[in-house]
């Protein structure tokens, strides 16, 4: 009886039947293919995974950064759903951004010739280092007051912000006012879509855009977002077009009940010195030091679905999904990350350019209305500059085609912004335009914020039915043998939480994903090798990953809050690894006659390379007479270094291999198995 050779197409593949899939890999489970020098892959074991922090997280985790400060000090950042954590030499620490909202009635005073507004807002504590952003637009003294200022805390009860223009510069009162201030205030004609506006002093111009950040019902119309300013009737009536047409003649109503609504964002410092003498009330604080309010602790921001985290130098850079961007320098030990008050107030999301340094932000806004397809970027080395001039390189661009911007990344020698429809590339060009935007793909638009990634000079990405590369020669779609066991399954309505998993160690890209029924969890993974171009899949959550890093291997988080780090063990986190990988089916003679199999020799790397040759690997043989018959199991078989064969004894037409372990401590590698076979009839 002649001897055969199990020689194995490397890869899986799942669109074929198993019939059609003959001598290839059909299904697997946590293993991977190494390239040999005949240019095939061998299957082997996946590499494990060991805790990198010993404790829970507290809420699911949703992003992970790796980075080093200028002390060669190591951290890794993680974006949780409740909390922004940053673990140290095995410490955790929280710095989640701390923030609260006040409702009250304007009061700000202001004094002509001075762009220094003092504000009341009774127990808020303010402090220096606190930033608010004023989301109804306030009239007093001349001035619209709107958007992000940093505060200077004067007393409990009051502080003050000072005015600028877009540039930076100053802008002056023109009025003195003690306790005064007006928030918008809107009226209706019934019948009618225009609706008239009351501002002192607005400052605004037919074309442009009136922002509303507080929902406000008038005349049977409710009043939200951005609207073009259709008519100017004098410096405090203009004129807005609502959408809709109202059902009554109402009016002045005014944006959120008249109320002046503050969002502060905390930055818990040291006490700040008081002001003196003269700032405050007659006889409060001492003679020249006036008092020292005591700073508002706040509370933390619990609504973060999802975190892009970058860092500047040795500065962290975080960005919750819509939210504003903020930084923790841990050089000044800051206690929580805090916002950068002249950045854009709400973000998709954010990344830093390299290697010109520059904080780049997408989904951004100028007026607090979020625009989906606006990028906006800081000057050179210095993120605290967003205003463009002519001096710096600060800038925007909106881009023209798609519905929105799903995510950005930094490429290599430039920075990729994908929308739903396509992939752009924005290439620094220095002034007066700063950056070039092309769009050098169409038809390849992003799935999800974390579905795509840059490893060894190559981009890749996952789009709504399809995968993608791109690199100096453009983009290009990867086959996907595959396709039927991600997109077949894939929950569509909870995409958002795929996340990318770069393994550059292994040369591999993998795709964790939520299925129909796994409630948004990502519990299934399909695996690139980028190598050999070939496929496989299986079952594993993670929920967040960073490529090989200045911490080392490649870390992913679990849904059950756990932190990871690969290839650092051959089992599951001290528990066996099941590994397995099932062939598709071998036949003689095209199928026409069976075969009898009485004997199989094991041939594998039984451990690594200097230590215990351990493995147990199960072998087992599925036989069938016809493609759709249910299968008859032989085995499994128990295979260790010492086996020189094991006897299964079958016939069939069609045979299937099954390899797997769930051993504690091994490593197992393919190597080329032979099996004694003979023709034994049709029937």
């Amino acid at each position: 009886m002649p001897h055969a050779s199990l020689k194995l197409t490397p890869g899986v593949d799942q669109n074929r039947t198993p019939a059609l899939n003959e001598a290839a890999i059909s299904s697997s489970q946590l293993i991977r293919f190494v390239p040999d020098t005949n240019g095939i892959g061998l299957p082997q074991k996946l590499g494990g995974w060991t805790k990198y922090y010993a404790n829970k997280i507290g809420s699911i985790v949703r992003c992970l950064w790796a980075w080093a400060d200028t002390n060669a000090n190591n951290y890794l950042a993680v974006g949780a759903e409740s909390s922004l954590d940053v673990i140290s030499n095995n410490t955790l620490r929280e710095i989640t951004p701390r923030t609260f909202t006040d409702n009250v009635a304007v009061d700000a005073s202001t004094t002509i010739g001075s762009n220094e507004v003092i504000i009341k807002d009774v127990g808020s504590n303010i402090s220096s280092y606190d930033v608010v952003n004023i989301q109804t637009q306030i009239s007093v003294g001349g001035l619209i007051l709107f958007g992000q200022y940093q505060c200077r805390g004067l007393s409990p009860d009051t502080y003050s912000i000072f005015t600028t223009d877009v540039l930076g510069d100053p802008l002056y009162a023109t009025a003195n006012v003690t306790d005064g201030g007006a928030v918008p205030g809107f009226t209706t004609i019934n019948g009618s879509s225009i609706v008239s506006v009351v501002l002192n002093d607005h400052g605004y111009s037919v074309g442009d855009t009136f922002p509303i950040l507080v929902s406000t019902s008038v005349g049977g119309i409710v009043l939200f977002g951005g609207y073009t300013i259709n008519s100017i009737t004098d410096a405090n009536n203009f004129t807005i077009q609502a959408s809709s047409s109202a059902t009554s003649g109402t009016g002045p109503v005014y944006e959120n009940g008249g109320d002046a609504r503050y969002l502060y964002q905390i930055g818990v410092g040291p006490n700040p010195l008081g002001t003196g003498y003269g700032i405050l009330g007659y006889g409060v604080g001492g003679y020249g030091t006036g008092v020292t309010p005591t700073p508002n602790p706040g509370t933390k921001i619990t609504t973060a679905t999802d975190w892009t985290l970058d860092n500047w130098g040795g500065i962290l850079i975080a960005v919750p999904y819509n939210g504003p961007i903020y930084a923790w320098n841990p050089a000044t030990n800051d206690p929580t990350a805090v916002v950068i008050a002249n950045a854009p107030t709400v973000n998709h999301g954010a990344f830093v350019a390299m290697p010109q340094r520059q904080i780049i932000a997408w989904g951004s806004t100028f007026t607090g209305i979020q625009d989906p397809l606006l990028v906006r970027w800081c000057d050179i080395e210095n993120f605290n500059v967003w205003a463009a001039t002519v001096t710096n390189q600060a800038g925007s661009y909106r881009l023209p085609r798609g519905s929105l911007i799903v995510a950005g990344i930094q490429g290599p020698q430039q920075g990729l912004l994908w929308t739903d429809l396509g992939l752009w590339a924005m290439q620094y060009i220095s002034q007066p335009y700063v950056y070039g935007f092309n769009e050098v793909g169409t038809g390849c638009g992003l799935i999800a914020p974390k579905a795509a990634t840059s490893m060894n000079g190559v981009i890749y990405w996952m789009s709504q039915s399809q995968f993608f590369q791109y690199s100096g020669d453009g983009v290009k779609p990867i086959f996907c043998p595959i396709w039927d066991v991600i997109f077949q399954d894939l929950d569509t309505t909870q995409v958002d939480k795929i996340r990318i998993a770069a393994n550059s160690r292994f040369n591999e890209v993998a795709w964790f994903y939520p299925t129909t029924g796994s409630n948004g969890v990502p519990t299934k993974y399909a695996k690139f090798n980028a190598g050999l171009q070939k496929w496989d899949f299986g079952t594993l959550t993670r929920t967040a990953w960073i490529n090989q890093s200045v911490l080392g291997p490649p870390i992913g988080a679990d849904d059950n809050q756990y932190i990871f780090q690969h290839e650092t063990s051959p089992d599951a986190d001290g528990k066996p690894m099941a590994s397995s990988f099932q062939t598709g089916y071998f036949a003689l003679s095209d199928a026409d006659v069976k075969q009898f199999v009485d004997q199989v020799w094991p041939d594998m790397k039984w451990g690594y390379y200097g230590g215990a040759q351990n493995a147990n690997v199960n072998l087992t043989f599925y036989t069938a007479d016809y493609p759709g018959q249910t299968p008859t199991t032989y085995g499994p078989f128990s295979l260790t270094q010492s086996t020189t064969f094991v006897t299964p004894r079958f016939r069939a037409r069609l045979m299937a291999m099954e390899f797997a372990s769930n051993d504690i401590g091994s490593f197992w590698r393919l190597g080329n198995m032979r099996y004694r076979t003979q023709i034994d009839g049709k029937f």
